[in-house]
């Protein structure tokens, strides 16, 4: 089985943490050249030096906030220019919990905007050279609410969902061209993210931390949460030469939580 990713490119979004710099990681020590994206500079600069280094491999970084997509498609016009993305990670903090029937308008569209727009804008970015090289990953890092809404999470339920519509129609247009889409969906994961969702249920369940923590844990078969690198473990797979005929699906990496199929 190939898993090496030398003489490829990859754009990582959110890789200044969490599940995002977990993947940037992984798909460094396979041999790709990792382009960071996030909006803090400083937490970039640390990851790229983090990022393991060989020979042929020029690891550079994007400083975005998603809430701007003009800004997005300048940094990309530049960036595109002179070389070819092979890979692309989809990667961004999701939306504030709260319920569906409360939450805004504003909450829906800073979502939408975040998550699909921008998502969109990397695509068209990217696709151009991913068709000339014949060669293309596109993996979108989602939620497990894709197969099953999350209680609490009724903006992200609502606006992962899109994506997840959207990767798989684009993943059936792309696919003459050597190219693949798919999605992963995280299960609890060890990240900062988390810790905020651990914080609010505890408030809701009026109990403490650990008892909000004990209560997620006991939903997975796994009784335990996920660490970044397994979820990059996946997204590694899917970037590799290995995964050429895996498109257009969602992969639940949750330690078996999600109930349906």
């Amino acid at each position: 089985m190939k898993l090496d990713l030398q003489n490829r490119n990859a754009l990582v979004c959110g890789s200044s943490a969490g599940i995002g710099k977990a993947s940037a990681l992984e798909l460094a020590s396979m041999g790709a050249t990792i382009t960071l994206v996030a909006r803090n500079e400083e937490k970039l600069k640390a990851v790229l030096t983090e990022l393991p280094t060989s020979e042929g491999q020029q690891h550079d970084y994007l400083v975005v906030d998603f809430s701007n997509p003009k800004v997005l498609q300048e940094q990309l016009a530049k960036a595109t220019q002179d070389k070819t993305f092979h890979i692309l990670i989809n990667n961004t903090g999701g939306p504030k919990a709260g319920p569906v029937l409360t939450a805004g308008l504003d909450e829906f569209e800073a979502a939408f905007t975040q998550h699909l727009k921008c998502n969109h804008i990397l695509a068209q970015a990217v696709i151009p050279g991913m068709k000339e090289a014949g060669f293309g990953r596109i993996i979108n890092i989602i939620s497990t609410s894709v197969k099953q809404p999350i209680e609490g999470l009724g903006v992200s339920n609502t606006i992962r969902g899109a994506v997840a519509n959207w990767s798989k129609t684009l993943a059936t247009e792309v696919g003459p061209f050597g190219i693949t889409v798919n999605n992963v969906l995280p299960g609890a994961t060890a990240t900062e993210r988390l810790t905020d969702i651990l914080h609010n249920v505890a408030k809701k369940i009026n109990g403490s931390f650990e008892d909000a923590e004990k209560m997620m844990k006991s939903v997975a078969p796994a009784k335990r949460f996920a660490e970044p690198e397994e979820i990059a473990y996946a997204v590694a797979f899917l970037a590799s030469e290995s995964a050429s005929y895996i498109n257009g699906i969602n992969l639940p990496v949750d330690g078996g939580r999600t109930k349906s199929l």
